[in-house]
Protein backbone atom coordinates (compact mmCIF):
# COMPACT_ATOMS: atom_id res chain seq x y z
CA UNK A 1 0.00 0.00 0.00
CA UNK A 2 1.27 3.48 -0.84
CA UNK A 3 2.59 5.46 2.11
CA UNK A 4 0.31 8.41 1.37
CA UNK A 5 -2.77 6.16 1.69
CA UNK A 6 -1.95 4.96 5.20
CA UNK A 7 -4.29 5.93 7.99
CA UNK A 8 -1.33 6.93 10.17
CA UNK A 9 0.00 9.28 7.48
CA UNK A 10 -3.39 10.97 7.16
CA UNK A 11 -3.61 11.38 10.91
CA UNK A 12 -0.06 12.80 10.92
CA UNK A 13 -0.95 15.37 8.25
CA UNK A 14 -4.07 16.43 10.14
CA UNK A 15 -2.20 16.79 13.45
CA UNK A 16 0.67 18.65 11.76
CA UNK A 17 -1.75 21.03 10.02
CA UNK A 18 -3.72 21.69 13.18
CA UNK A 19 -0.57 22.23 15.26
CA UNK A 20 1.08 24.59 12.74
CA UNK A 21 -2.10 26.57 12.18
CA UNK A 22 -2.92 26.71 15.89
CA UNK A 23 0.56 27.75 17.04
CA UNK A 24 0.99 30.40 14.34
CA UNK A 25 -2.48 31.83 14.96
CA UNK A 26 -1.69 31.92 18.69
CA UNK A 27 1.66 33.57 17.96
CA UNK A 28 0.04 36.18 15.72
CA UNK A 29 -2.53 36.98 18.40
CA UNK A 30 0.24 37.20 21.03
CA UNK A 31 2.41 39.50 18.90
CA UNK A 32 -0.57 41.71 18.09
CA UNK A 33 -1.46 41.95 21.80
CA UNK A 34 2.14 42.86 22.75
CA UNK A 35 2.25 45.44 19.92
CA UNK A 36 -0.88 47.10 21.28
CA UNK A 37 0.58 47.04 24.78
CA UNK A 38 3.88 48.57 23.54
CA UNK A 39 2.07 51.31 21.65
CA UNK A 40 -0.11 52.01 24.66
CA UNK A 41 3.03 52.30 26.78
CA UNK A 42 4.71 54.58 24.21
CA UNK A 43 1.62 56.79 24.04
CA UNK A 44 1.48 57.01 27.83
CA UNK A 45 5.23 57.84 27.97
CA UNK A 46 5.04 60.66 25.43
CA UNK A 47 1.94 62.03 27.19
CA UNK A 48 3.72 61.98 30.54
CA UNK A 49 6.83 63.70 29.10
CA UNK A 50 4.65 66.35 27.44
CA UNK A 51 2.78 66.93 30.69
CA UNK A 52 6.03 67.18 32.68
CA UNK A 53 7.45 69.72 30.23
CA UNK A 54 4.25 71.78 30.26
CA UNK A 55 4.17 71.85 34.04
CA UNK A 56 7.86 72.71 34.21
CA UNK A 57 7.37 75.71 31.88
CA UNK A 58 4.14 76.94 33.40
CA UNK A 59 5.66 79.25 35.96
CA UNK A 60 8.29 80.59 33.57
CA UNK A 61 5.60 81.32 30.98
CA UNK A 62 3.58 83.32 33.50
CA UNK A 63 6.67 85.42 34.24
CA UNK A 64 7.66 85.51 30.53
CA UNK A 65 11.12 84.07 31.26
CA UNK A 66 12.10 82.94 27.78
CA UNK A 67 15.60 81.93 28.86
CA UNK A 68 14.14 79.47 31.38
CA UNK A 69 11.76 78.08 28.81
CA UNK A 70 14.56 77.64 26.25
CA UNK A 71 16.76 76.00 28.85
CA UNK A 72 14.01 73.54 29.83
CA UNK A 73 13.25 72.69 26.21
CA UNK A 74 16.92 72.15 25.28
CA UNK A 75 17.62 70.15 28.42
CA UNK A 76 14.66 67.85 28.01
CA UNK A 77 15.02 67.63 24.22
CA UNK A 78 18.60 66.37 24.48
CA UNK A 79 17.66 63.53 26.84
CA UNK A 80 17.92 59.97 25.46
CA UNK A 81 14.62 58.75 24.06
CA UNK A 82 13.46 62.30 23.12
CA UNK A 83 13.43 63.19 19.42
CA UNK A 84 12.51 66.87 19.71
CA UNK A 85 10.56 69.43 21.80
CA UNK A 86 8.94 72.39 20.03
CA UNK A 87 6.49 75.17 20.76
CA UNK A 88 4.35 76.58 17.94
CA UNK A 89 2.47 79.86 18.12
CA UNK A 90 -0.96 80.49 16.61
CA UNK A 91 0.57 81.13 13.20
CA UNK A 92 2.38 77.83 13.10
CA UNK A 93 5.83 79.31 13.72
CA UNK A 94 8.34 77.54 15.96
CA UNK A 95 9.08 79.95 18.77
CA UNK A 96 11.00 77.43 20.85
CA UNK A 97 12.77 74.19 19.85
CA UNK A 98 15.36 71.82 21.20
CA UNK A 99 17.00 72.18 17.77
CA UNK A 100 18.13 75.81 17.29
CA UNK A 101 17.90 75.49 13.51
CA UNK A 102 14.16 75.01 13.67
CA UNK A 103 13.39 78.28 15.52
CA UNK A 104 11.45 80.66 13.30
CA UNK A 105 10.35 78.01 10.82
CA UNK A 106 6.68 77.76 10.05
CA UNK A 107 4.67 74.61 9.40
CA UNK A 108 1.60 74.16 7.27
CA UNK A 109 -1.72 73.62 9.02
CA UNK A 110 -2.18 70.65 6.68
CA UNK A 111 0.83 68.95 8.27
CA UNK A 112 0.17 65.82 10.35
CA UNK A 113 0.93 67.73 13.52
CA UNK A 114 -1.82 70.31 12.84
CA UNK A 115 -4.46 68.45 10.85
CA UNK A 116 -6.26 67.20 13.95
CA UNK A 117 -7.36 70.74 14.89
CA UNK A 118 -6.99 72.82 11.70
CA UNK A 119 -8.40 70.48 9.08
CA UNK A 120 -11.50 71.73 7.27
CA UNK A 121 -14.62 70.81 9.28
CA UNK A 122 -12.56 69.35 12.14
CA UNK A 123 -14.25 69.33 15.53
CA UNK A 124 -12.38 70.69 18.54
CA UNK A 125 -10.46 68.06 20.44
CA UNK A 126 -9.89 67.74 24.16
CA UNK A 127 -6.38 67.86 25.60
CA UNK A 128 -6.48 64.14 26.43
CA UNK A 129 -7.84 63.08 23.03
CA UNK A 130 -5.94 60.37 21.14
CA UNK A 131 -6.23 62.56 18.03
CA UNK A 132 -3.43 64.74 19.48
CA UNK A 133 -1.08 61.76 19.28
CA UNK A 134 0.43 60.86 15.90
CA UNK A 135 2.96 58.35 14.51
CA UNK A 136 5.06 59.15 11.46
CA UNK A 137 8.39 58.25 9.90
CA UNK A 138 11.53 60.34 10.18
CA UNK A 139 14.02 61.01 7.40
CA UNK A 140 16.03 58.04 8.68
CA UNK A 141 12.90 55.90 8.08
CA UNK A 142 12.34 55.01 11.72
CA UNK A 143 9.01 55.62 13.35
CA UNK A 144 8.36 58.55 15.66
CA UNK A 145 5.47 59.20 18.00
CA UNK A 146 4.43 62.79 18.72
CA UNK A 147 2.13 64.42 21.22
CA UNK A 148 0.51 67.81 20.63
CA UNK A 149 -0.48 69.64 23.84
CA UNK A 150 -2.39 72.95 23.48
CA UNK A 151 -1.10 75.86 25.59
CA UNK A 152 -4.26 77.61 26.76
CA UNK A 153 -4.70 81.26 27.65
CA UNK A 154 -5.35 81.05 31.37
CA UNK A 155 -6.92 84.02 33.21
CA UNK A 156 -3.72 84.62 35.11
CA UNK A 157 -1.92 84.84 31.82
CA UNK A 158 -4.45 87.05 30.00
CA UNK A 159 -4.53 89.68 32.80
CA UNK A 160 -0.77 89.83 33.38
CA UNK A 161 1.02 93.11 32.59
CA UNK A 162 3.65 91.33 30.50
CA UNK A 163 1.20 89.86 28.01
CA UNK A 164 -0.87 91.40 25.41
CA UNK A 165 -3.07 88.40 24.57
CA UNK A 166 -6.71 89.21 24.55
CA UNK A 167 -8.96 87.26 26.90
CA UNK A 168 -10.97 85.81 24.00
CA UNK A 169 -7.91 84.00 22.63
CA UNK A 170 -8.24 80.52 24.17
CA UNK A 171 -5.09 78.87 22.79
CA UNK A 172 -1.76 80.68 22.72
CA UNK A 173 0.17 77.88 21.03
CA UNK A 174 0.97 74.18 21.18
CA UNK A 175 3.70 72.06 22.72
CA UNK A 176 4.92 69.34 20.36
CA UNK A 177 6.95 66.50 21.93
CA UNK A 178 8.26 63.68 19.71
CA UNK A 179 9.95 60.44 20.74
CA UNK A 180 11.63 57.82 18.52
CA UNK A 181 10.12 54.33 18.38
CA UNK A 182 13.08 52.44 16.94
CA UNK A 183 13.77 50.77 20.32
CA UNK A 184 10.13 49.73 20.59
CA UNK A 185 10.24 48.49 17.01
CA UNK A 186 13.41 46.53 17.65
CA UNK A 187 11.86 44.95 20.77
CA UNK A 188 8.70 44.12 18.85
CA UNK A 189 10.71 42.63 16.02
CA UNK A 190 12.71 40.48 18.45
CA UNK A 191 9.48 39.41 20.19
CA UNK A 192 7.89 38.52 16.84
CA UNK A 193 10.89 36.50 15.72
CA UNK A 194 11.15 34.72 19.07
CA UNK A 195 7.43 34.02 19.21
CA UNK A 196 7.21 32.58 15.70
CA UNK A 197 10.44 30.60 16.17
CA UNK A 198 9.16 29.08 19.41
CA UNK A 199 5.81 28.35 17.76
CA UNK A 200 7.51 26.55 14.89
CA UNK A 201 9.74 24.55 17.27
CA UNK A 202 6.74 23.65 19.45
CA UNK A 203 4.65 22.63 16.45
CA UNK A 204 7.52 20.58 15.00
CA UNK A 205 8.19 18.87 18.36
CA UNK A 206 4.54 18.03 19.03
CA UNK A 207 4.08 16.86 15.44
CA UNK A 208 7.16 14.64 15.69
CA UNK A 209 5.96 13.05 18.92
CA UNK A 210 2.49 12.67 17.42
CA UNK A 211 4.01 10.98 14.39
CA UNK A 212 5.96 8.56 16.60
CA UNK A 213 2.84 7.86 18.66
CA UNK A 214 0.73 7.26 15.56
CA UNK A 215 3.41 4.96 14.12
CA UNK A 216 3.69 2.90 17.30
CA UNK A 217 0.08 2.94 18.53
CA UNK A 218 -1.88 3.09 15.28
CA UNK A 219 0.12 2.23 12.18
CA UNK A 220 1.88 -0.90 13.50
CA UNK A 221 -1.25 -2.42 15.13
CA UNK A 222 -3.29 -1.66 12.02
CA UNK A 223 -0.65 -3.36 9.87
CA UNK A 224 -0.84 -6.41 12.14
CA UNK A 225 -4.63 -6.43 11.77
CA UNK A 226 -4.29 -6.16 8.00
CA UNK A 227 -1.78 -9.01 7.96
CA UNK A 228 -4.17 -11.08 10.08
CA UNK A 229 -7.09 -10.49 7.72
CA UNK A 230 -4.90 -11.40 4.74
CA UNK A 231 -3.87 -14.63 6.49
CA UNK A 232 -7.51 -15.51 7.21
CA UNK A 233 -8.47 -14.69 3.64
CA UNK A 234 -5.71 -17.03 2.50
CA UNK A 235 -7.23 -19.81 4.66
CA UNK A 236 -4.85 -19.72 7.64
CA UNK A 237 -7.42 -19.86 10.43
CA UNK A 238 -4.77 -20.68 13.05
CA UNK A 239 -3.14 -17.23 12.71
CA UNK A 240 -3.36 -15.06 15.84
CA UNK A 241 -2.64 -11.35 16.29
CA UNK A 242 -0.30 -10.60 19.18
CA UNK A 243 -1.32 -7.20 20.58
CA UNK A 244 -1.00 -6.73 24.34
CA UNK A 245 -2.78 -3.39 24.63
CA UNK A 246 -5.88 -2.35 26.54
CA UNK A 247 -7.18 0.17 24.01
CA UNK A 248 -9.75 -0.19 21.24
CA UNK A 249 -7.25 -1.71 18.81
CA UNK A 250 -6.26 -4.31 21.42
CA UNK A 251 -9.95 -5.13 21.93
CA UNK A 252 -10.34 -5.39 18.15
CA UNK A 253 -7.38 -7.79 18.02
CA UNK A 254 -8.92 -9.94 20.76
CA UNK A 255 -12.21 -9.98 18.87
CA UNK A 256 -10.33 -10.95 15.71
CA UNK A 257 -8.58 -13.82 17.53
CA UNK A 258 -11.91 -14.96 19.00
CA UNK A 259 -13.50 -14.80 15.54
CA UNK A 260 -10.73 -16.89 13.98
CA UNK A 261 -11.03 -19.43 16.82
CA UNK A 262 -14.77 -19.71 16.16
CA UNK A 263 -14.15 -19.99 12.42
CA UNK A 264 -11.52 -22.66 13.00
CA UNK A 265 -13.85 -24.57 15.31
CA UNK A 266 -16.69 -24.29 12.78
CA UNK A 267 -14.34 -25.37 9.98
CA UNK A 268 -13.24 -28.43 11.94
CA UNK A 269 -16.83 -29.27 12.79
CA UNK A 270 -17.75 -29.01 9.11
CA UNK A 271 -14.89 -31.31 8.19
CA UNK A 272 -15.95 -33.72 10.92
CA UNK A 273 -19.53 -33.55 9.66
CA UNK A 274 -18.26 -34.29 6.17
CA UNK A 275 -16.28 -37.29 7.38
CA UNK A 276 -19.16 -38.66 9.51
CA UNK A 277 -22.08 -37.70 7.29
CA UNK A 278 -22.66 -41.25 6.15
CA UNK A 279 -22.61 -42.51 9.72
CA UNK A 280 -25.07 -39.81 10.76
CA UNK A 281 -27.31 -40.71 7.85
CA UNK A 282 -27.27 -44.33 8.98
CA UNK A 283 -28.06 -43.27 12.55
CA UNK A 284 -30.95 -41.08 11.43
CA UNK A 285 -32.20 -43.89 9.22
CA UNK A 286 -32.09 -46.25 12.18
CA UNK A 287 -33.97 -43.70 14.31
CA UNK A 288 -36.63 -43.42 11.62
CA UNK A 289 -36.84 -47.20 11.44
CA UNK A 290 -37.31 -47.44 15.21
CA UNK A 291 -39.93 -44.67 15.08
CA UNK A 292 -41.70 -46.59 12.32
CA UNK A 293 -41.54 -49.79 14.33
CA UNK A 294 -42.87 -47.92 17.34
CA UNK A 295 -45.80 -46.57 15.30
CA UNK A 296 -46.53 -50.07 14.08
CA UNK A 297 -46.37 -51.25 17.70
CA UNK A 298 -48.80 -48.53 18.78
CA UNK A 299 -51.20 -49.43 15.99
CA UNK A 300 -50.87 -53.10 16.92
CA UNK A 301 -51.60 -52.27 20.56
CA UNK A 302 -54.66 -50.28 19.48
CA UNK A 303 -55.92 -53.25 17.49
CA UNK A 304 -55.16 -55.64 20.31
CA UNK A 305 -56.87 -53.35 22.80
CA UNK A 306 -59.99 -53.16 20.64
CA UNK A 307 -59.95 -56.94 20.15
CA UNK A 308 -59.36 -57.54 23.86
CA UNK A 309 -62.28 -55.30 24.82
CA UNK A 310 -64.57 -57.05 22.32
CA UNK A 311 -63.53 -60.55 23.40
CA UNK A 312 -63.78 -59.64 27.08
CA UNK A 313 -67.31 -58.30 26.69
CA UNK A 314 -68.37 -61.32 24.60
CA UNK A 315 -66.88 -63.86 27.06
CA UNK A 316 -67.87 -62.18 30.28
CA UNK A 317 -71.59 -63.06 30.16
CA UNK A 318 -71.16 -66.80 29.18
CA UNK A 319 -68.49 -67.24 31.84
CA UNK A 320 -70.72 -65.60 34.41
CA UNK A 321 -73.50 -68.04 33.42
CA UNK A 322 -71.22 -71.09 33.62
CA UNK A 323 -69.96 -70.02 37.04
CA UNK A 324 -73.54 -69.47 38.28
CA UNK A 325 -74.82 -72.83 37.03
CA UNK A 326 -71.73 -74.59 38.45
CA UNK A 327 -72.55 -73.20 41.88
CA UNK A 328 -76.24 -74.12 41.48
CA UNK A 329 -75.37 -77.71 40.48
CA UNK A 330 -72.94 -77.96 43.37
CA UNK A 331 -75.73 -76.94 45.77
CA UNK A 332 -78.16 -79.43 44.18
CA UNK A 333 -75.61 -82.24 44.42
CA UNK A 334 -75.22 -81.40 48.08
CA UNK A 335 -78.99 -81.74 48.55
CA UNK A 336 -79.45 -84.85 46.37
CA UNK A 337 -79.39 -88.24 48.17
CA UNK A 338 -76.56 -90.06 46.43
CA UNK A 339 -73.67 -92.11 47.66
CA UNK A 340 -70.92 -90.26 49.44
CA UNK A 341 -68.36 -91.37 46.88
CA UNK A 342 -70.41 -90.02 43.95
CA UNK A 343 -71.20 -86.84 45.86
CA UNK A 344 -67.50 -86.17 46.52
CA UNK A 345 -66.66 -86.87 42.88
CA UNK A 346 -69.42 -84.59 41.56
CA UNK A 347 -68.58 -81.76 43.99
CA UNK A 348 -64.90 -82.01 43.03
CA UNK A 349 -65.67 -81.83 39.34
CA UNK A 350 -68.08 -78.90 39.87
CA UNK A 351 -65.41 -77.13 41.99
CA UNK A 352 -62.92 -77.55 39.15
CA UNK A 353 -65.49 -76.07 36.72
CA UNK A 354 -66.14 -73.11 39.08
CA UNK A 355 -62.43 -72.46 39.69
CA UNK A 356 -61.53 -72.63 36.03
CA UNK A 357 -64.47 -70.38 35.17
CA UNK A 358 -63.30 -67.89 37.84
CA UNK A 359 -59.79 -68.06 36.37
CA UNK A 360 -61.24 -67.27 32.93
CA UNK A 361 -63.09 -64.38 34.56
CA UNK A 362 -59.81 -63.01 35.90
CA UNK A 363 -58.32 -63.28 32.41
CA UNK A 364 -61.32 -61.35 31.06
CA UNK A 365 -60.82 -58.73 33.79
CA UNK A 366 -57.18 -58.41 32.84
CA UNK A 367 -58.17 -58.04 29.21
CA UNK A 368 -60.49 -55.19 30.21
CA UNK A 369 -57.64 -53.55 32.13
CA UNK A 370 -55.37 -53.88 29.10
CA UNK A 371 -58.00 -52.32 26.85
CA UNK A 372 -58.30 -49.50 29.40
CA UNK A 373 -61.95 -50.05 30.22
CA UNK A 374 -63.10 -48.25 33.35
CA UNK A 375 -62.64 -50.65 36.22
CA UNK A 376 -62.41 -49.07 39.68
CA UNK A 377 -62.41 -45.35 40.50
CA UNK A 378 -59.87 -42.51 40.87
CA UNK A 379 -59.21 -40.96 44.25
CA UNK A 380 -56.38 -39.39 46.22
CA UNK A 381 -53.68 -41.98 46.89
CA UNK A 382 -50.24 -42.18 48.49
CA UNK A 383 -47.68 -43.41 45.97
CA UNK A 384 -45.36 -44.53 48.76
CA UNK A 385 -48.10 -46.65 50.34
CA UNK A 386 -49.01 -48.22 46.97
CA UNK A 387 -45.37 -49.16 46.30
CA UNK A 388 -44.96 -50.44 49.86
CA UNK A 389 -47.96 -52.79 49.54
CA UNK A 390 -46.68 -54.07 46.19
CA UNK A 391 -43.25 -54.84 47.68
CA UNK A 392 -44.79 -56.49 50.75
CA UNK A 393 -46.80 -58.86 48.54
CA UNK A 394 -43.59 -60.21 46.98
CA UNK A 395 -41.51 -60.12 50.15
CA UNK A 396 -41.60 -63.89 50.54
CA UNK A 397 -40.65 -64.35 46.90
CA UNK A 398 -37.64 -62.03 47.33
CA UNK A 399 -36.49 -63.90 50.44
CA UNK A 400 -36.69 -67.23 48.62
CA UNK A 401 -34.52 -65.88 45.77
CA UNK A 402 -32.14 -63.98 48.09
CA UNK A 403 -33.01 -60.60 46.54
CA UNK A 404 -32.39 -57.29 48.29
CA UNK A 405 -34.85 -54.41 47.74
CA UNK A 406 -33.68 -50.77 47.79
CA UNK A 407 -36.28 -47.98 47.78
CA UNK A 408 -35.33 -44.31 47.44
CA UNK A 409 -37.49 -41.17 47.31
CA UNK A 410 -35.93 -37.98 45.89
CA UNK A 411 -39.05 -35.89 46.44
CA UNK A 412 -41.17 -34.96 49.43
CA UNK A 413 -44.36 -35.20 47.37
CA UNK A 414 -46.43 -38.35 47.98
CA UNK A 415 -50.04 -37.87 46.85
CA UNK A 416 -51.64 -38.22 43.42
CA UNK A 417 -55.10 -38.78 41.93
CA UNK A 418 -55.28 -42.41 40.75
CA UNK A 419 -56.84 -45.83 41.21
CA UNK A 420 -54.50 -47.25 43.89
CA UNK A 421 -55.70 -50.85 43.42
CA UNK A 422 -54.87 -50.80 39.72
CA UNK A 423 -51.51 -49.08 40.35
CA UNK A 424 -50.70 -51.76 42.91
CA UNK A 425 -51.56 -54.44 40.35
CA UNK A 426 -49.32 -52.77 37.72
CA UNK A 427 -46.36 -52.34 40.12
CA UNK A 428 -46.86 -55.93 41.30
CA UNK A 429 -46.71 -57.26 37.73
CA UNK A 430 -43.48 -55.33 37.01
CA UNK A 431 -41.76 -56.26 40.30
CA UNK A 432 -42.72 -59.95 39.95
CA UNK A 433 -41.13 -59.98 36.47
CA UNK A 434 -38.03 -58.30 37.95
CA UNK A 435 -37.75 -60.90 40.74
CA UNK A 436 -38.24 -63.78 38.31
CA UNK A 437 -35.46 -62.30 36.11
CA UNK A 438 -32.98 -62.65 39.03
CA UNK A 439 -32.83 -66.37 39.93
CA UNK A 440 -30.45 -66.94 42.82
CA UNK A 441 -29.76 -63.36 43.99
CA UNK A 442 -29.83 -59.72 42.90
CA UNK A 443 -30.95 -56.19 43.76
CA UNK A 444 -34.37 -54.68 43.09
CA UNK A 445 -34.17 -50.87 43.06
CA UNK A 446 -37.19 -48.55 43.20
CA UNK A 447 -36.60 -44.80 42.90
CA UNK A 448 -39.35 -42.15 42.98
CA UNK A 449 -38.86 -38.56 41.83
CA UNK A 450 -40.78 -35.75 40.14
CA UNK A 451 -40.65 -34.10 36.75
CA UNK A 452 -42.32 -31.30 34.81
CA UNK A 453 -42.19 -28.90 37.78
CA UNK A 454 -43.51 -31.58 40.18
CA UNK A 455 -46.64 -32.21 38.05
CA UNK A 456 -45.75 -35.88 37.52
CA UNK A 457 -44.06 -38.73 39.40
CA UNK A 458 -41.17 -40.54 37.72
CA UNK A 459 -40.80 -44.11 39.07
CA UNK A 460 -37.83 -46.26 38.06
CA UNK A 461 -37.99 -50.01 38.80
CA UNK A 462 -34.74 -51.74 37.90
CA UNK A 463 -33.23 -55.16 38.44
CA UNK A 464 -29.85 -56.82 37.95
CA UNK A 465 -31.29 -59.83 36.14
CA UNK A 466 -30.84 -61.53 32.80
CA UNK A 467 -32.34 -58.69 30.75
CA UNK A 468 -34.65 -58.74 27.74
CA UNK A 469 -33.55 -59.50 24.22
CA UNK A 470 -33.80 -56.58 21.84
CA UNK A 471 -36.15 -58.46 19.49
CA UNK A 472 -38.55 -59.21 22.38
CA UNK A 473 -38.84 -55.65 23.68
CA UNK A 474 -41.39 -54.44 21.05
CA UNK A 475 -43.75 -57.32 22.03
CA UNK A 476 -43.54 -57.43 25.83
CA UNK A 477 -46.74 -55.38 26.29
CA UNK A 478 -48.80 -57.54 23.93
CA UNK A 479 -51.41 -59.81 25.60
CA UNK A 480 -50.40 -63.48 25.94
CA UNK A 481 -46.81 -62.72 24.79
CA UNK A 482 -44.34 -64.28 27.22
CA UNK A 483 -40.69 -65.29 27.21
CA UNK A 484 -41.05 -67.57 30.24
CA UNK A 485 -40.47 -71.26 29.64
CA UNK A 486 -42.63 -74.26 30.57
CA UNK A 487 -45.84 -72.25 30.54
CA UNK A 488 -45.06 -70.33 33.74
CA UNK A 489 -46.60 -67.10 32.51
CA UNK A 490 -49.83 -66.08 30.78
CA UNK A 491 -48.34 -63.02 29.09
CA UNK A 492 -50.90 -60.67 30.63
CA UNK A 493 -48.87 -59.08 33.48
CA UNK A 494 -47.08 -56.36 31.50
CA UNK A 495 -50.07 -55.98 29.17
CA UNK A 496 -52.24 -55.21 32.19
CA UNK A 497 -49.60 -52.78 33.54
CA UNK A 498 -49.55 -51.08 30.15
CA UNK A 499 -53.34 -50.71 30.13
CA UNK A 500 -53.36 -49.34 33.70
CA UNK A 501 -50.71 -46.72 32.88
CA UNK A 502 -52.66 -45.80 29.76
CA UNK A 503 -55.80 -45.26 31.81
CA UNK A 504 -53.80 -42.97 34.14
CA UNK A 505 -52.47 -40.94 31.16
CA UNK A 506 -49.00 -42.20 32.00
CA UNK A 507 -46.22 -43.82 30.01
CA UNK A 508 -43.74 -46.69 30.30
CA UNK A 509 -40.18 -46.64 28.99
CA UNK A 510 -38.04 -49.76 28.88
CA UNK A 511 -34.30 -50.14 28.54
CA UNK A 512 -32.48 -53.41 28.98
CA UNK A 513 -29.11 -55.06 28.49
CA UNK A 514 -28.58 -58.80 28.38
CA UNK A 515 -27.14 -60.11 31.68
CA UNK A 516 -26.97 -56.53 33.03
CA UNK A 517 -30.58 -55.91 34.02
CA UNK A 518 -33.72 -54.09 32.96
CA UNK A 519 -35.17 -50.72 33.96
CA UNK A 520 -38.83 -49.71 33.67
CA UNK A 521 -39.37 -45.93 33.82
CA UNK A 522 -42.97 -45.00 34.63
CA UNK A 523 -44.30 -41.46 34.40
CA UNK A 524 -47.58 -40.77 36.27
CA UNK A 525 -49.32 -37.37 36.33
CA UNK A 526 -50.24 -36.26 39.84
CA UNK A 527 -53.54 -34.77 38.62
CA UNK A 528 -56.02 -36.17 36.10
CA UNK A 529 -58.04 -34.17 33.63
CA UNK A 530 -61.76 -33.92 34.29
CA UNK A 531 -62.66 -35.26 30.84
CA UNK A 532 -62.78 -38.93 30.03
CA UNK A 533 -59.57 -40.90 29.91
CA UNK A 534 -57.90 -40.40 26.50
CA UNK A 535 -57.74 -43.16 23.96
CA UNK A 536 -54.99 -45.72 23.80
CA UNK A 537 -53.25 -43.86 20.98
CA UNK A 538 -52.30 -40.95 23.30
CA UNK A 539 -49.82 -42.96 25.36
CA UNK A 540 -46.35 -44.13 24.43
CA UNK A 541 -44.26 -47.23 24.86
CA UNK A 542 -40.59 -46.27 24.50
CA UNK A 543 -38.14 -49.06 23.80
Amino acid sequence: MRFTKLLGFKLFLIIAGVMLSGTFIFSAVTVNWHTRQYMKTATQNVARVSDVIQRSMHYSMLLNRREDIEHIIRTVGNEPGIEAVRIYNKKGEMTFSSNQDDIGKAVSFADNACSACHATGATPVTPGSSDLTRIFHSTERHRIIGKITPIKNEPSCATAACHAHPELQTVLGVLDVTMPLHEFDESLGELERSQYTNAFVLAATVTAFAGMFIWLMVNKPVRKLMLGTEQVRAGNLEYRINLNTNDEIGSLAQSFNSMTENLLRAHRELKQWTFTLEQRVREKTEELRRAHVNMIQVEKMVSLGTLAATVAHELNNPLEGILTYAKVLKRKVAETPVSPELKIELEGELTIIADETARCGNIVKNLLLFSRQKVGEFREADIAAVLSRSVNLIDHLMKINNIRCETRFTTSERTLIADPDQLEQAFLAITINAVEAMPGDGVLRIEVGTANKDDAFVIEISDTGVGIREEDIPHIFEPFYTTKQDGKGTGLGLAVAYGIMERHNGSIKVRSNINRGTTFTITLPRRQAEQDTPSILTSTITV
